[in-house]
């Protein structure tokens, strides 16, 4: 399971932060994301493995309104987290061995989309766990996994003021969020940039339009600033994040109005 690195121990300390300014939009819309397509997992998950509907598999209200009912006791929280736990241990054990519930039932399990489910599930805690440490915060109750997220939403203020924290959280939402929607079968639209890419002169720009950033897609590409991930982070390649498209526009010499259209 890759995970980016712990805020508490970070490997680079000069590996540059997000902007503050943008932050708290982009970990919302990862959010909004899990929000919207994890109880789709959960739903394919119960589909094909025989378990049934999860509680919280309906549809899940706009971030900005959620408000979840009161959390359920700490042991009573604990026994469904473990029955959950044993229930896809054990879905995981029959579909590598090619078995599949008795009776009519949905599609045949895939084994990608439980290891999605037990990849998010236990991230997001490890997650929540590592921000209330960072903040100063009592350690988080037990929660599933739309409850965790609404209340990540709620801290993300005082988790923009740090800049190893914000990093690794949005580094993590948008990671999960990115292994969700491929698992449903939800790509990204990627579109050609025209003009070569400004620091290795390949014609290798992309736009990835859901997330609003450009990329080199060249291998070998690096700026100058070693605390960048491109230089840091196995298998990352420079972006220019939405805020830095003026910038960009000048550098391939064209506007950012051309670069939205083609990301649009």
């Amino acid at each position: 399971m890759t995970r980016t690195a712990d805020p508490r121990n970070p490997r680079n300390p000069r590996r540059r932060a997000p902007r503050r300014d943008g932050f708290a939009e982009r970990a919302r819309r990862a959010i909004d994301s899990l929000l919207r397509q994890f109880p789709e997992l959960r739903e394919e998950m119960a589909a094909g493995g025989g378990f049934g509907k999860p509680a919280y598999a309906a549809p899940v209200a706009p971030a900005a309104t959620a408000s979840p009912a009161a959390p359920p006791s700490r042991g009573t929280a604990e026994r469904r987290d473990a029955e959950a736990a044993e229930d896809r241990a054990a879905a995981v054990w029959n579909a590598q061995r090619g078995l599949v519930p008795s009776g009519p039932g949905g599609a045949p399990l895939r084994l990608s989309v439980l290891d999605t489910d037990m990849d998010i599930t236990a991230s997001l805690a490890e997650l929540e766990e590592a921000v209330h440490d960072r903040l100063g915060l009592p350690a988080p109750r037990p929660a599933d996994v739309p409850t965790r997220l609404v209340r990540i939403l709620r801290l993300l203020d005082p988790i923009g003021r740090d800049a190893d924290l914000a990093e690794h959280a949005l580094a993590e939402l948008r990671r999960m969020a990115r292994r969700c929607a491929r698992v449903l079968g939800d790509t990204e639209p990627i579109r050609r940039i025209r003009p070569r890419c400004p620091l290795c002169d390949s014609v290798s720009l992309r736009a990835f339009t859901s997330r609003h950033i450009v990329l080199c897609v060249n291998p070998g590409c690096r700026c100058e600033d070693e605390g960048c991930a491109c230089h840091h982070v196995p298998g990352a390649r420079h972006r220019w994040e939405r805020a830095e498209w003026a910038e960009l526009a000048v550098l391939v010499g064209c506007t950012v109005d051309d670069l939205a259209e083609v990301a649009a």
